[in-house]
């Protein structure tokens, strides 16, 4: 049985039996039959795709490590702030009372996403994913510089000494670099640059979170590698609701390349397009069973067995069989980005329902996302809720309640609110107001309302209304219930002598 037969069976649950040979029978491509380790060497292709890739990830790279410094109305352009709990995109800065601005951005985000999938299916994993791009294009790299270039037969675990050792020191350093850019779309370089400076005994959580961050990169580029995406990431089991048979995908041409067939023994390498002529004879198809696909796929797969939740869409399997086509004088494209519709010998057509539902539910998203943002008043009044005493019963005579008011400035300069209440019968007892509150900048107010006794209903309960103002017309209601003593006595307050 062979290597691909024995994938087949793993899969599909066949019962061939696998006395002749245990070895080949993998439930995973990085997985052996009896439990071990298969670790991959993947072979590089170069090719058309391997180059645009390369250009696509070194793009991201920089991209990503320069992001945290661009400013956009000056603010950063992308930033997940958690100690201020706001989040800033693109100039605009939401908080967590924008809960509903929030999950439309997450629905876009969602939908978008589905729709790529739909059209060009795995893209993101082979082109643009993070462990993808810095696994091959980073850590592979230094890997084949201070191990050799894949393709000998050499394994890793052989790869000791000076160069072993310089290997992890390069990786240490790579993802030391990583875990602080990442910190960086957290808590802000600025705040960032001043942590790096002072010792880890004043800032602990955050030395905690780069030290966890850099021993998880390591373990994950140096171990886990490509059983990231294998057995952890949860897109490669999900892709089956969001592909259909008219998705772009990467496909082997079965009805071009099989029957395979591999080389004479006695022949050449040189006399490798002799052989295919000899071959077709008997009716072998294009595909000479080199394996080049399979030794350079970084999942180690065989795309010869059909669309599997294993395959990233890469391509380096295209830019392989590329070259073996080139040699035995076929055309290219016996693997090649296709979809299965296409393989099955239907019509191409992109009139399907989700491609337009997608675009359509997106559409509708960001509209409603713009209306809201542009709606958006230029601050922010919200009462929180109270603390202490419900009330207080002062040497008056008089009723009073605790009040906080949170005011957000949304704006980009400087404003002055002025917090007023609406009922003649009631006054406010405040440090300050009007207060002058800095740009994006949020404080809570708090102060004092004093009402007469009789002003209650026999609830204890009594209703009134404040009124937020600023100097760039800004004008907000907030309602707030007083509570006070029930049945018309104040025995129920903690008594406080009056200051004014």
């Amino acid at each position: 049985m062979t290597w691909s037969e024995g994938c087949v069976c793993a899969r599909t649950g066949c019962k061939m039996s696998t006395e002749t040979d245990p070895h080949q029978v993998r439930v995973l491509a990085t997985l052996n039959a009896d439990g071990t380790r298969r670790w991959l060497r993947p072979r590089l292709s170069p090719g058309v795709f391997l180059v645009w890739r390369r250009v696509v990830a070194y793009f991201l790279i920089v991209l990503f490590a320069v992001l945290p410094f661009w400013k956009m109305g000056g603010k950063p352009v992308f930033l997940i702030n958690i100690p201020d709990r706001e989040l800033n995109l693109f100039g605009n800065t939401f908080r967590p009372t924008d809960t509903i601005l929030m999950a439309l951005l997450m629905m876009i985000l969602f939908f978008v996403i589905f729709l790529v999938t739909a059209l060009f299916g795995r893209v993101w994993c082979g082109w643009a994913c993070p462990q993808t791009v810095y696994m091959e294009f980073l850590y592979r790299p230094i890997e084949r510089l201070l191990e050799g270039t894949p393709g000998k037969k050499r394994s890793i675990a052989k790869a000791r000494g000076a160069r072993k050792v310089a290997k992890y020191i390069l990786y240490l350093l790579a993802s030391m670099f990583l875990a602080h850019t990442f910190l960086a779309y957290f808590v802000g370089v600025e705040r960032l640059y001043e942590w790096v400076r002072q010792s880890p005994v004043e800032h602990p959580m955050s030395f905690i979170v780069v030290v966890s961050t850099t021993v998880l990169m390591l373990v994950d580029f140096g171990y886990f590698r490509e059983q990231t995406c294998l057995v952890m990431c949860p897109y490669g089991r999900i892709q089956a609701a969001m592909l259909d048979r008219h998705s772009l995908v990467v496909m082997y041409d079965e009805g071009r390349g099989e029957p395979r067939g591999r080389k004479r023994r006695g022949s050449k390498k040189a006399d490798i397009s002799l052989d295919v002529v000899q071959r077709e004879a008997g009716g072998a198809g294009d595909c000479v069973d080199c394996q080049m696909c399979v030794t350079t796929c970084p999942t180690g797969i065989d795309i010869r067995e059909g669309l599997q939740m294993e395959c990233i869409g890469c391509a380096q399997c295209i830019d392989a069989c590329d070259v073996v086509m080139e040699k035995v004088g076929r055309a290219k494209g016996l693997i090649r980005y296709s979809s299965q519709a296409i393989m099955g010998g239907e019509v191409e057509s992109i009139l399907r329902a989700r491609v337009f539902v997608y675009p359509f539910i997106v559409l509708v998203l960001v509209g409603m996302l713009t209306v809201m943002m542009v709606g958006r008043e230029s601050a922010e009044a919200q009462l929180l809720p109270r603390q202490g005493s419900p009330f207080y019963t002062l040497g008056t005579g008089e009723i009073s309640n605790q009040v906080r008011v949170r005011i957000l400035n949304r704006g980009q300069d400087a404003t002055a609110y002025t917090i007023g209440v609406d009922d003649g019968s009631a006054r406010i007892v405040i440090d300050k107001n009007p207060r002058t509150i800095g740009a994006n900048e949020m404080e809570i107010v708090g102060f004092q309302v004093i009402v007469a006794p009789e002003v209650f209903s026999a609830r204890g309960k009594y209703e009134l209304a404040f009124t937020v103002t600023g100097d760039d017309e800004f004008s907000h209601k907030l309602y707030f219930k007083m509570q006070g003593p029930v049945g018309g006595t104040s025995g129920g307050g903690r008594g406080m002598e009056e200051s004014e």
